[in-house]
Order: structure tokens, then C-alpha cells, then sequence
């Protein structure tokens, strides 16, 4: 445990693997019910802080998001950042999408972006944190390296993010890809790399003569230094400056993001403190590495390593030290020279290369699938059902309560004993009816189940917001297009013993109905066709069936806004996760995965699809 003071951030995972923070408004709301403690039920509607929000609750128990119309889930986490950085002023960081709204960039990018425009530089190139952009102060702009393209950018002030002072956790294990997102915690990394970067960390510790110094980047205020943490502001409060309430030495840097995930970089050789003299002997003499540019520490890595390679020693490579990593190369240089001074062999590599695409393959090569029909299947829009209210629907799936208990209802957070909560637009029925849905047994207001199921597709089904369990048959919105599904002739990483089912999903961009977000505007289509990847055993091919099933009710993609790109009205992933990346895994969504096909079989049971599923579709 670390003793420190810190601003929290609440954060979401989206389907890219990237952590994106809910508003200062909505982390001060989570922080309340998590002070709360088991009296406030255990979940947050954050639609009761934004209205934008309305269909998302957080289970603290699983530190999930559910989206009650979709029943989507998504990993949250509580972060943690030096409170003299962007979110501990205020400072929030946006870029112009293409329709003219304005999306905040990640926390980190933001923290970034607000440190070099507090050393007043004329620029800031995010190269090194591993996005190709630009930020230009004196126009205000963003520029793609590659494109050139030009955004307008800007910095405005919102609330303070919470603060907290006291025991914060060093490390915390949590999915770091979407394909592992709803696994448990994975043990920490056990590849060679890492495991010998861990035992420089453990022979600097157990081998220093003295006491080491405390990281830099682990901490927000050095021993000295004295913090007065204010109350959560109000919407009238005003941001913090650097003077008024944190006394003492803190320098806000970029790298001064206080992660909570185990770094790869050593402790007690980040940069601004030296590392610790490593050896039993105690030996001093060593080159303090906040003394050496980029340049330098690439050097003394390099010509140590040359040592090593030239005796023969076998080596383990260290890689990302060129090239245009998220990774800074000045880490590889840093954790060479540790592992070097340990004793550790070092070998310097070029980072590898992403494959996507398989090697060409003719059209004689290609070949359908054994037990599976056809090689192609199209979607059309298909309307809701009509004839039907919404309250007779649910009535298929409802017994009522004529005596409730004496506890929440997790959708409006009132008692079940008093009316519905809900606020929206008026249902049919009396707000202080009660209802228990008929398989799992959890109970409701009638009133907010109605309210529920009219912000959904209307389809018929419903999906219980405790325990996730589907009533009737769950359809989403999906844009018409085209799934192609074939055999070639190649292995994919991890599984050498079989073949390649390719899926090609076509779809075209259009005009939304009236199920999407923006009924009658176009909508876009970037990135079609897009290739994924299974392997042809006998996994492989049960996944595949399912997903035909998803394709079939349309919940394999749906219209949102990017969360790559903040581009609204375009088609986006539906939480059904695939593999596109052929030969390499470096984004996440290639092999080999060991577990990536029992996730996505786990993530078609939780949109309703499993083995009956294809029974049902057949009837």
C-alpha cells in the first residue's frame, strides 16, 4: 500500500482497450455511493447526474457498466492521478469530431497536452505516448502526422475531479484487452522479459545498502511536502490553482500519472530519481539515469548489450527501443541497463511487425466450411413487432407482488415499498405496481420495467438488469450488409494443426431507421469490408454458427459513436469481440489467445445466443 493523496477518476473500457473517464459530475457521483457503503445498495444509475446516461448502471460488486436497453457490459475501474495534473485543476482537454461536438481525450493524453501547456511550449508531439498527432497552442489545433489533417482542439475548465488522501493500492490486475474483458483478474505477466525485469527489481531491493528512493511516478507529494485536500466542490466551484492548496514540491509531469497497473520499468529508475546503487557490495559509481537524455541511455544500452552478444552470453531480447511504440524507447533503454548491471543478459531488437492479412490465396483455394450451409448470408432491416404493447409483453414475463420487501429497486433506487422513482415519460401503469420476473426472481418496479423496455429495441424480449437473464428472444439494430464465411489454406498463430475460417462482413453506409439513435439521418461505414479470423477446429466452427445466429438477429454490429475516432452515426462493434488480426497479436485482437474463444462464446451467451440458439433458428 502507498500512502499518498490523488484525485479519482472513474473510467470505462471500450471495445479498443482503452480507458475512458466518465465526467468530473459522474465521478463525484460513484464516489458518493462508494462512501455509502452497502447502505446504498451497491449500484450507480448515473442517469440520476446526466441524463445522457440514463441507461447505465454500475454493479460495484463487479465493477461492471450495464446498459440496461443493450444489455451491454463493460469493465470500470477507480484511477488514480497526481492532483496537481489536468484532472486535479479542473482542466479538461477536447478535440472537434466531424460533427462539430467535442469529445475529452483520455486522461492520460489530457495530462499530457496540459503539462507542456503549462511550461508554455509553443507545441506538443504525442508521438511518444503513442498517438501520430500534433497539438499546436498557438492555433489551437491537432495535426495527423501521417494525414496532415487538421482538428481544432481546446481547454476548457469543469469541476475537480474527487481527491482522496491515505492508503492507495500499488497495483491492481483488470482487463487489458476487450477479448479479456469479462475474465477474471489474470495473474501477473510471466514471459521472459518480465520475469527478469521483476528480479531486477527484487535484486536491486534486497541487494541496496541503503533504503531506495521512493519512485517518482508512484507518488503525488514527496515525504516533505504538505497537502490540504478541500471538500468535494459544488457546481460552483472553482478550480484549483497550483498555489492554493498543495504546498510543497510537486511538479506535475506527464509521467507523473499515478497508474495503478505493475510498470515495466523498475523501481527506483524513473526519471527525476536515481537508481539505487544494485549489488550486495553496495557499490556506488553508477550514472544517475535522470542525468541522461534519450540519446545516452540508448547508447550505454546498446554498448553493454554489445558486451554481452560479443562473450556469447545468450541473450533475452528487449524490445520497443525503436520504432514508433506506445512504449517510450527510453524505457527499453533503462530497463537494459538494470537487467544489465544485475548481470541479466540484454539483446536489442526492432519491435515486430503487425500482420493483418493472411498470405494471397486464390479463389481455388478457398473452400466452405464442413457442416455449415452456404458461404454467405444477407441482412435486411426487420421492424419491431406491432400488435403488442409493452405491458403485455412484459406480462408474458411478470408475476406480481402484492406485498414487496423492504428494499431497492435497482433501476430507480426507490424503495420497492414507495412509487417508482422514474422520471422519464409516463408509462401506463401505477408507478407503485411491483413485479417479479418469473425465472430469476428479482423484483421490480412494473413502472420502471416498462420504462425500461420502451428506451430498448422493442423486440419482444427483455433482459433482467440484476442477473442479466434474456425473456424471449433478444434482437438489435444492425444495418443491413452481407457475412462471408470460407476456409484457407493457412494456420493461425497457436493453432498450427488446422486451417482458417475467414469472415468478411460487408455493410454499406445509409439512412438510419426509425430503431437508431438519429432515425433518417445517414449514417457512416468506415473500415468495411472487415476481415476476422477463427480457427478451423471444432471450436472454431461452434463459434461460428453462433455468430451466424448474432448475425441474424443483428447484434453483431449496431450505429453509435466511435470510441477510436468520437465520429457519432457510423457502425460500430456490439460487444461481440473478434479477432482481425491474422498473423500477430499486437493490438489485442490477434493470436494466439488462449482463451479468446470460450470469451466470445461467453459474451454470445450473454446477448442470449448459445447451442439451442441454432436449434431455434432452424424451427
Amino acid at each position: 500500500m502507498l500512502l499518498a493523496s490523488a484525485v479519482v477518476v472513474w473510467e470505462w473500457l471500450n471495445e479498443h482497450g482503452r480507458w475512458r473517464p466518465y465526467s468530473p459530475a459522474v465521478s463525484h457521483h460513484i464516489e458518493a455511493v462508494v462512501r455509502a457503503g452497502p447502505r446504498a445498495g451497491g449500484s450507480v444509475v448515473l442517469g440520476q447526474v446526466d441524463s445522457r446516461l440514463a441507461p447505465y448502471i454500475i454493479d460495484l460488486q463487479s465493477m461492471n457498466q450495464f446498459r440496461q436497453d443493450t444489455g451491454t457490459l463493460r469493465p470500470v475501474r477507480r484511477n488514480y492521478y497526481d492532483p496537481s495534473s489536468a484532472p486535479g485543476k479542473g482542466v479538461v482537454w477536447e478535440w472537434e469530431n466531424d460533427n462539430g461536438s467535442w469529445t475529452p481525450y483520455d486522461m492520460e493524453v489530457g495530462i499530457t497536452i496540459q503539462h507542456a501547456y503549462e511550461k508554455q511550449h509553443p507545441w506538443i508531439d504525442l508521438t511518444s505516448i503513442g498517438f501520430s498527432y500534433v497539438i499546436d497552442f498557438s492555433t489551437m489545433g491537432q495535426i495527423n502526422r501521417q494525414t496532415q489533417r487538421q482538428r481544432r482542439v481546446r481547454r476548457r475548465l469543469d469541476l475537480i475531479y474527487p481527491m482522496v488522501t491515505g492508503t492507495l493500492p500499488k497495483a491492481q490486475s483488470w482487463p487489458v484487452s476487450p477479448g479479456s474483458a469479462t475474465s477474471p483478474p489474470a495473474p501477473p505477466c510471466s514471459c521472459p522479459q518480465c520475469v527478469l525485469v521483476m528480479s531486477v527489481k527484487a535484486a536491486v531491493v534486497n541487494g541496496s545498502s541503503g533504503p531506495l528512493q521512493p519512485p517518482a511516478t508512484r507518488k503525488s507529494v514527496p515525504p516533505s511536502g504538505v497537502v490540504k485536500l478541500p471538500p468535494p466542490p459544488g457546481p460552483g466551484a472553482k478550480p484549483l490553482d497550483s498555489t492554493g492548496t498543495i504546498r510543497g514540491p510537486v511538479r506535475a509531469a506527464p509521467s507523473q500519472v499515478i497508474r495503478r497497473q505493475t510498470s515495466s520499468m523498475p523501481a527506483g529508475a524513473t526519471a527525476g530519481s536515481p537508481a539505487s546503487p544494485p549489488g550486495a557490495n553496495g557499490k556506488t559509481g553508477r550514472v544517475a539515469l535522470a542525468t541522461l537524455n534519450r540519446t545516452n541511455l540508448q547508447r550505454l544500452a546498446i554498448a553493454q548489450s554489445r558486451v554481452l552478444i560479443a562473450s556469447g552470453v545468450p541473450t533475452v531480447p528487449v524490445k520497443n527501443l525503436n520504432g514508433s511504440s506506445p512504449v517510450n524507447p527510453a524505457l527499453a533503454g533503462i530497463t537494459g541497463i538494470l537487467m544489465s548491471a544485475a548481470g541479466l543478459p540484454v539483446c536489442l531488437t526492432r519491435p515486430p511487425k503487425l500482420v493483418l492479412h493472411p498470405p494471397p490465396v486464390s479463389k481455388s483455394e478457398i473452400k466452405s466450411i464442413p457442416g455449415v450451409s452456404n458461404t454467405s448470408r444477407k441482412t435486411t432491416k426487420k421492424q419491431a413487432k406491432k400488435g403488442k404493447t409493452p405491458e403485455e409483453v412484459l406480462k408474458k414475463y411478470l408475476q406480481k407482488v402484492r406485498h414487496p420487501p423492504d428494499e431497492d429497486c435497482t433501476i430507480c433506487m426507490e424503495r420497492l415499498t414507495a412509487p417508482s422513482g422514474y422520471k422519464g415519460p409516463q408509462p401506463t401503469v401505477k408507478p407503485d405496481l411491483v413485479g417479479k420476473l418469473s425465472r430469476c426472481g428479482h423484483i421490480y418496479h412494473i413502472y420502471c420495467l416498462v420504462a425500461m423496455y420502451n428506451n430498448g429495441n422493442k423486440d419482444g424480449s427483455l433482459q433482467c438488469p440484476t442477473c442479466k437473464t434474456i425473456y424471449g428472444v433478444k434482437t438489435g439494430t444492425q444495418p443491413p450488409g452481407k457475412m462471408e464465411y470460407h476456409l484457407i489454406p493457412h494456420s493461425l498463430p497457436g493453432h498450427p494443426d488446422c486451417k482458417t475460417i475467414r469472415i468478411i462482413y460487408s455493410i454499406p453506409p445509409g439512412i438510419q431507421g426509425p430503431e437508431h439513435p438519429n432515425p433518417g439521418k445517414s449514417f457512416s461505414a468506415r473500415g468495411f469490408p472487415r476481415h476476422c479470423y477463427l480457427p478451423d477446429s471444432e471450436k472454431g466452427r461452434k463459434v461460428l454458427k453462433l455468430l451466424l445466429v448474432a448475425w441474424d438477429r443483428r447484434l453483431i454490429f449496431a450505429i453509435g459513436t466511435s470510441s477510436t475516432t468520437g465520429e457519432s452515426d457510423t457502425v460500430i462493434w456490439n460487444e461481440v469481440h473478434h479477432k482481425t488480426e491474422f498473423g500477430s497479436n499486437l493490438t489485442g485482437h490477434g493470436y494466439p489467445d488462449a482463451n479468446y474463444l470460450d470469451n466470445v462464446l461467453a459474451e454470445l451467451a450473454a446477448q442470449g445466443i448459445s447451442e439451442d440458439s441454432t436449434a431455434q433458428e432452424k424451427d
